[in-house]
């Protein structure tokens, strides 16, 4: 691997990628089945889902996100950001979502730096209005990969705050922040990079409002996508993962992590 991909995280990225999928699968799920039973499980069915969304303003979306990242951190702001509004607008089922609970996906999933908190935060809204694709509408699906890969391409932030948080201002924060392109969503990745080129730790005042700006672009992203779905003018971008390609579940950065030891997969 060239000196240039490099960087402090190295020698923990393959154990960290290797063992934490099942747990963090487990603890969303203790979440969710908490509130299912709480929200009106009854005889083995659940109420009704998906839930009615209303549109919402993105820019203004990216805002409440931005400083809800001080107090929940990334995917529980993003969340937030959404279920707070839609409390207002529509009331239940929206009311009694717990969505502080999703806390869990800061880091990357407990700071384990697997997927970035901000587009599972956003998986999350997004199922939670469109629905299951089994119920014959594939759209939640494709937004949340149209997310992932938005998430991947863009040079994040791509949102500036109107104002910066408190404790970012005190801090001494610049308006403006280094930009990066992480080729995929995986925090470890994502932060990583950033860090290297801003020069700025992990603890650092920069790193953290990043990383709240991170939170509000996906934040106004997917928003915006939901915006057009309600409208009927939403087109996935056709993205799909490499699973079928390589008969295991993945992405198309192998090289990333791997350099040149991309393990193959039994095929059938």
């Amino acid at each position: 691997m060239s000196e240039e991909k490099k960087t402090v995280f190295e020698p923990t990225r393959r154990q960290v990628l290797a063992t934490t999928g099942a747990m963090a699968a487990g603890v969303a799920l203790s979440q969710l089945g908490g509130f299912v039973s709480k929200a009106g499980a009854t005889g083995g069915k659940t109420e009704k889902w998906p839930w009615p969304y209303k549109k919402l303003d993105p820019a203004k979306t990216a805002e409440i996100c931005y400083n809800e990242w001080y107090r929940v951190f990334c995917g529980a702001a993003v969340i937030n950001s959404v279920v707070g509004q839609l409390r207002e607008k529509v009331g239940e089922p929206y009311t009694s979502f717990p969505a502080d609970a999703f806390v869990f996906l800061e880091g990357g999933q407990l700071g384990w730096g697997t997927i970035c908190g901000s587009p599972a935060g956003a998986n999350i809204v997004a199922s939670l209005i469109i629905g299951p694709r089994t119920a014959g509408d594939p759209d939640a699906h494709h937004i949340g990969n149209d997310v992932m890969q938005w998430y991947s391409e863009a040079a994040l932030p791509t949102f500036t705050p109107k104002e910066l948080n408190p404790k970012a201002k005190k801090a001494g924060v610049p308006h403006k922040l280094q930009t990066t392109v992480s080729n995929s969503p995986l925090c470890h990745l994502s932060v990583g990079k950033w860090m290297k080129a801003a020069n700025k730790s992990l603890k650092s005042p920069e790193r953290k409002d990043r990383c709240a700006r991170v939170a509000a672009s996906t934040a106004y992203k997917v928003v915006e996508l939901l915006n057009a779905w309600h409208d009927g003018d939403y087109e996935s971008s056709g993205f799909v993962s490499c699973a079928k390609e390589n008969g295991i579940t993945g992405q198309f950065n192998c090289m990333e992590c791997h350099g040149d030891d991309v393990p193959e997969a039994p095929q059938g």
